[in-house]
Parts: C-alpha cells; structure tokens; sequence
C-alpha cells in the first residue's frame, strides 16, 4: 500500500482558531481514499496523506472549501522564496487589519470619552452633550461592528452552515448581543422607561471589544511570522547569480538557469551557487549556514562543495550535481517546511478540547444569563457576564500553544545543523533515556586509514601489490568506509583496478566479488570461519593489531588467506566529550558495532562507553535494539523497565536499527539510506548536535507545557470570572471590554513566549 500513498501540503486560508483547523481537519478525512491528515493552526497548513489513484488534489480542496476554507497546495520556492502575488495578497491583508483597527481605536475612544458621564454618573462640563447622543453612538459603531468586524460575521455564518460554531461564534454572539441592544435601547427608550429602568447602551462595548480583538490578531500575526523566521533564513542564503564556464567563456547567469554538469567558477570570498563536485583548485568552505559547523572545510578535487556556502581562500571549478529543488539546502527547506507543519503527539490534548470547546461555552453563556436574569430581574445585568463570558473563552491560544514552539523549535534546530523529521520526533527526543552510538564513522571520524598489510608470503613487494590489486577492485564497489581505506591506500601505492563481476556485499561481515576468474572474499575473521576458510597462519597478527585498536580486515583467494590488512580510525575530537555530555544529562550510552570486539572495546574505553556489542550484524542490531526498548538488557537484580532507545548511525548496516529505534539520529556525512531511515540528521557529522538536539527537544517541550498551562488557566479562571462568580470582590472585572483585551492577549503571550526558543543556545560546557 505504501507504493499508493502521496503526501501532500497544502496552505490554508480563513482559519481563525484550533476549532477551524479542527473542522478542516474532520472534512478533509471524510474524503474517501484520505488515509490521514492532520491540520497545524499556527502553520496555518494541512499535511494530507492519501491514494493518488482513487482521489486527488481538486477533491480535497473541495472538501475544504465545503468546511468554508480555502487551501492551495504549498510550492515555495527555493530561489524566490515567495511568489510575488502571495506576498502582495499578505501584505495586502495585514495593511486592511491595520487600516481597520486604526479605525476601530479612533472610534472606541470617542465611544468611551461619550460615555464618561454615564459610566461614573458624573457631569463632566468639557464632553460635549452629542458625543453622549445614544444615536451618534449608533453612527459611530455600526461600520466597526460590520466593516471592521465583518470577517467574523463571516466566518460565523460558515460555521453554521457546516452545523458548528468557532471564536467567530463566540464574537458575534457576543459583540452583537451588546450592539443591538444598545440599538433597541435607542429606539424604544420607552420600553425601559415604562418598566422604571435606565436604557443603557453598550455601543462602545461592542466596538472595543472588535478592536482589540483585531489587534490581538494583528500582534498575533506579526508574531506568527517571526515562527517563520528559520525558513526566510534559509532561503536567503541561497545565492542569486552563477559564474558559469561556456564554450570556453565565464558567463554570469541567474541560478535558475543553471543546468546539470555546468562547469563553475568560484572565487574566493563567493557563495557557492549549486551543488557539485570539484574538478579543479583547492580551497577551504565555511559550511557554518547549513552544517552549524563553524571551522571552515578544506575543498580538494573530488570533493562535494554544497549551495549556499562560502568559499574562503582558493578559487573553485566544480561540476554541477544538482539544481532547483535537488539542492541540499533545497532540501533542508523541505525538511524544515514539513517538520513545521508536522503535529506533535502533545497537541491531541488540546484537539480534544477544542472539538467541544465553543458549544460548551456557550452553554455556559446561557446558563449564565438565566441565573442572572432569575437573580436579578434585571436583563441589563444578565446580559453583561454573558458577553464577557463570550468574548473572553477564545481556543486560539490551545490552537496556538504546541504548532508555535514547534515551528520555532525546528527552525531553531535547521540554524545549528540538525534537521527534524517531524514534530513527533522532535517531542519523542526529550524522552530518551538510552542512546546507541556506532562505532565507525559515528564515534570514529569513518575515513580510516590502512597502517598494515601482510600477505602469506611476507611483504614481497610484488606479492603485495598483486594481492592489493585485486582487494582494491573488489572494494571500488563498496560504500563503506574500510572499502575508502582501502582503496586510498591501493591510489597511493600506484596499483590499478579491474573490472569485477559478480560482486556482492554481506553488511557486517564482508564483500566478494570475480576479478579475472578469481574468486576474492574480504571481510571479518568471523565471516572467513563461516565460510570454512583457514585463518590460523596470520592470528598473531590480528591480537596485535587489535590490541593498538585497529579493525583487521582478512583477503581471500580462491578458498584460501591470502593477506591481512590493519586499518586504524580516528575518534571525532568530539566524541569523548560528547559522549560524557550525553552521560551527564542522564542518559545510558551503548556503543553497537559490527566491529571485533578489542576493537571495539579500546575505542569505548577510550570514549568512556561501559556497555558494549561488538561483531553485531545488521539484523542482529535491530534484534539488540528491540531489547533495549523492552529493559531486557539490564544490570542484575533490576527489573525490566522498558526504554526510549535513540540510534545514532551512518551506514547501510544501520539503517535497519535507525528505523526499529524510537529516535533514529544520522550522521548527515553518512549515506542516503541512513538518512531517510532516521528521524533526526546531524549534518555535520559531529556528535556535539546529539546534545544539541535533545536539550533542544528538551527547551521545546517545556515550552510547550508552559503554553498549554498558559492556555488551559486563562480560561479555567476567566470564564468564571466573567460569568461572575467572584462579582462581590471583583465586579468590575464583569466588563466585556476587559474581557476582549484578556482573550486578544492570550494568544500574544502564548506566541510571545514560543519565540523565546530563538534565544536557545548551544551549550558548549558540560551540564552540572
């Protein structure tokens, strides 16, 4: 099924709170062949998984469209970023909300200064009489509560149309509660006057409430836009013109036109355009904007140099790799885009609640005028707690509380080189309590080096060289680092390579392949056991060489040891550290490698790892993987507790126990096949960004409670107050006017405080 599945973005229009998303939500999973969809507020976007061949894209907009929306798949652009008719069709709707709450404000204090006399029962000699005037009042309100407050009338009546209510519900039930009984009370004065009561009018109730309304929306907006913050970032690294070499000339062109095995010049002190692999110079490039590594990388011929970074002191002719949306940073856009408009797991609470939310509201609000109205006797009296108790119950902050931090948590995480799948991985990362490193590659720095070769017969020189000939040509074929060791090594002793036929690889034990009718294995000393070929004659010198924490690699012939090769790797320099970083947060670190295990064990004692599996193969790790996750693998006398596991890899063989484990974490210099098993990418391949990433993780979700506290006591205290409970002690809180400003700030704060993640640093020190 897997095979039928498209995922698709799409960017939504006229939500106004989590009820609306929730709602687009529930319509778009009613359309047949849609397997999943989940809807992010504050992205403002739907991610929408379903069968290409039984639906499409014009059937889900359709259903959005039913539920009163609109949705357009998202397209951004690397180069350009936004088209110019979306930026001018945003610009254009924030210039209307200013342009609407700059009314709005003039208005409501002309309102509130003609209602001074009334609201303190003074006689203020320097308000004119016809700013009082009940029906200049009138005049005044009535185009803020239809022009300004008109997208709420609309989107109301949409609401309703779908049988359900949102905010918008909740503000014109409100709003238009006051407005049009201030308008009766204008008309038939006489209706109160008979009955012994004062015609009250509560015009600038109304207007205030939809003006601050609209500002809270308009901070709220601005705000939401700093969460977007990481992707302009990213976007604007990308440089805009390319030095292309053409029949012999350098032509400058716009990255656009750039096209596939373009030759480009680079000079120093420039961006790097596009992708590519160098063919001419030496040089040194700061990577520091897509890999969060801040010493520069040396550049040689081979090498890959990546868009967007900046090249310091050589000039560059590199081969065009890839384009447009192929681009690594392309790419890391992606990544970031759909981790922004992911849903956490945490963020199914506050779904729940606001599915119900609005229509227990406004039970609440008519509960709450009958015991007043029963109590009182008195309709005015009745009718102000439930405006309050309908303007102040707003969703928006629970809708707001979980997608805010997450689009900043990720954003933040993009800027130091580690890429987040997901929002769910992203939560899941706070929870770890066992990370499992790799050896090579992972903790070593994965481009060993060949210290020792031995054949059978000594170290004749000619013997030696033809062994290495057919070792190398049979590792041309492989991907793994000792298969780079090895055929570095074969460069600098001069030797050719030959084609092989049959070549395959076992991960975790070896490769073999035919070169000129011989039949070569390469691999463990446990793989040669298995196939029944000798090793004794060359042991001694496997303990010597594993004892000086080198891996030793074993050469076949035909059925027969021929040759064995020490190879030795380098720790990262940040893995001692790194490692005893992830020991001081409280994690246990495991170390699984397919390795033997003197090896294995000289490195880990090095690093100071306790625990480890050495000579693991592939399918073995996912089995030890499980096992960690089930506290099967524990100290005596504890019992099984089961565990958030985190695999942090880099190769093929990893990718197995990358996908089993809760947290999959690739090296970003690892291969493509690790990477999209994981969860989590580290780009620069330097396990500093393990820390990083979970004391990231750590700051996003405590954030994120912190929204959600927010969120749920505004309203657990607000709703009450407004419906009057604490009305002997403070009564004047009753006001709807101050109700609208509470809910408009709400939602400021919850945003207002997610943005605090972009202060997140990096802490270079070890934890206390």
């Amino acid at each position: 099924m897997a095979a039928n599945i498209n995922t698709l973005t799409l960017k939504l229009r006229g939500m106004s709170c989590a009820s609306c998303a929730r709602r687009i939500e529930q319509k778009i999973l009613e359309v047949p062949s849609v397997y999943e969809c989940s809807v992010n507020f504050g992205a403002e976007q739907a991610t929408v998984r379903f069968n290409p061949q039984k639906t499409n894209l014009a059937k889900i907009q359709q259903a959005v469209e039913a539920a009163g929306y609109s949705a357009d798949p998202l397209q951004e652009d690397i180069i350009t970023g936004e088209d110019d008719a979306r930026k001018a069709t945003r610009l254009r709707a924030s210039r209307n909300l200013i342009i609407q709450v700059t009314v709005g404000a003039i208005i409501s204090v002309l309102l509130v200064v003609g209602s001074l006399p009334i609201m303190t029962g003074l006689h203020l000699p320097f308000i004119p009489t016809w700013l009082h005037n009940p029906w200049f009042q009138l005049v005044l309100t009535t185009p803020v509560q239809f022009w300004c407050g008109y997208r709420f009338y609309i989107n109301a009546w949409k609401a309703l149309r779908n049988y359900a209510a949102t905010m918008d519900t909740l503000i014109v039930l409100g709003t238009s509660a006051a407005y049009f009984y201030s308008v009766f009370a204008t008309i038939f004065p006489r209706f109160f006057t008979y009955q012994g009561l004062m015609p009250e009018m509560y015009y600038e109730t109304a207007s205030i409430v939809i003006t601050l309304i609209l500002l809270g929306r308009l901070l709220e907006h601005r705000a939401r836009a700093q969460t977007r913050d990481a992707i302009h970032r990213l976007m604007g690294l990308q440089a805009r013109d390319a030095r292309v070499i053409r029949n012999g000339q350098e032509i400058d062109i716009p990255i656009q036109e750039v096209r596939m095995n373009d030759v480009i010049l680079v000079r120093p002190g420039e961006k790097v355009p596009v992708d590519g692999e160098v063919i001419e110079g030496d040089s040194t490039v700061n990577e520091s904007m897509v890999t969060g590594e801040s010493l520069p990388v040396k550049k040689q011929l081979g090498d890959e140099v990546i868009g967007a970074t900046i090249n310091q002191t050589g000039s560059l002719k590199f081969r065009v790799t890839r384009v447009g949306k192929d681009t690594f940073l392309a790419q890391i856009v992606k990544l970031v885009q759909q981790a922004q408009g992911s849903k956490a797991p945490i963020q199914r609470l506050a779904d729940r609640i606001t599915g119900w939310f609005v229509p227990v509201v406004i039970a609440i609000a008519i509960v709450t005028f009958v015991l007043w109205f029963y109590f009182t006797g008195n309709f005015t009296l009745a009718l102000i707690p439930t405006v309050g108790v309908l303007i102040i119950a707003c969703p928006c902050a629970l809708g707001l509380a979980t997608p805010t931090s997450i689009m900043v948590g990720t954003g933040k995480g993009a800027e130091n080189g580690i890429l987040i799948r997901d929002a769910k991985s992203l939560e899941l990362a706070h929870k770890i309590t066992t990370i499992v490193l790799d050896k090579t590659g992972t903790l070593t720095q994965g481009k060993p080096t060949v210290t020792d070769f031995v054949t059978v017969h000594g170290t004749a020189h000619g013997q030696e060289l033809k062994l290495l000939h057919l070792a190398a040509s049979v590792e041309r074929q492989s991907e793994h680092p000792l298969a780079e060791a090895i055929m570095r090594y074969a460069e600098s002793q001069q030797v050719d390579i030959s084609d092989v036929k049959n070549f395959q690889a076992f991960p975790g034990s070896g490769v073999q392949g035919t070169v000129a009718d011989q039949l070569v294995h390469i691999g463990t000393q446990r793989w040669m056991e298995e196939l029944k070929i000798a090793t004794l004659n060359l042991e001694n010198y496997q303990h010597t060489w594993e004892t000086a924490r080198k891996t030793v690699v074993w050469i076949a012939v035909d059925g027969k040891i021929q040759g064995v090769m020490g190879i030795a790797d380098a720790l990262k320099p940040s893995s001692v550290e790194a490692v005893r970083a992830l020991q001081k947060l409280g994690l246990k670190v495991v170390m699984l490698t397919g390795d033997n295990r003197p090896t294995a064990m000289a490195i880990a004692q090095q690093v100071g790892i306790t625990q480890v599996f050495a000579e693991v193969r592939p399918d073995q790790k996912v089995a030890i993987i499980q096992s960690l996750q089930a506290g099967e693998i524990r100290r005596p006398g504890k019992k099984p507790q089961s565990k958030i596991v985190a695999m942090v890899g880099d190769g093929i063989n990893d990718a197995p126990a990358l996908a089993q484990a809760d947290v999959g974490m690739a090296i970003g210099t690892g291969t493509d096949v690790a990477i999209a098993a994981s969860d989590i990418t580290l780009i620069s391949g330097d396990l500093q960004g393990i820390v990083t990433a979970i004391q990231l993780s750590r700051a996003t979700i405590r954030n994120i409670r912190q929204n959600l506290f927010f969120a749920f006591i505004y309203n657990i205290v607000g709703i009450p107050i407004a419906a009057g409970i604490l009305f002997p002690f403070f009564g004047w809180l009753l006001n709807p006017t101050i109700a609208g400003g509470a809910m408009a700030f709400s939602s400021v704060s919850v945003v207002t405080n997610a943005l605090r993640l972009r202060n997140f640093q990096i802490r270079s020190k070890l934890p206390t």
